[in-house]
């Protein structure tokens, strides 16, 4: 279906950790105007689409967005990878991490799970 190249295009390569900028890259990750929601809501549009071209066109934007989902991910993991749990609570993030730890899931800013995982998961 895809060819998968298993680099990030564009490569994130943080060194410092940054828990608020963490915790406003989750909303961008899977809130409900984040990357997945975007890339669900193209790759849906297409079946609706009258022509074969208008397909594709959708088609390749829910594949980029998705993409997008691959770098955000990332981007979070090394912001909050160095970080103790003492620093993730005062950050706002216990919830999140007491149910997912230092990985990355779908919520938006103030830990609630987003209409695309409720919808999808």
């Amino acid at each position: 279906m895809w060819y998968y190249v298993k680099t990030l295009e564009y490569p994130v390569n943080l060194k410092c950790k940054d828990l608020t900028m963490a915790k406003y890259l989750i909303t961008q990750y899977g809130g409900p105007d984040g990357e997945l929601s975007a890339a669900l809501r193209y790759l849906d549009q297409r079946f609706t689409m009258p022509t074969g071209k208008s397909k594709a066109l959708l088609t390749d934007i829910g594949t980029e967005e998705m993409a997008h989902v691959e770098i955000i991910a990332t981007m979070v993991y090394q912001l909050m990878e160095n970080a103790t749990v003492d620093e993730i609570k005062k950050a706002g993030l216990a919830g999140h991490y007491a149910e997912h730890g230092k990985a990355v899931f779908y919520t938006d800013a103030t830990g609630n799970p987003c209409a695309a995982k409720q919808r999808y998961f």
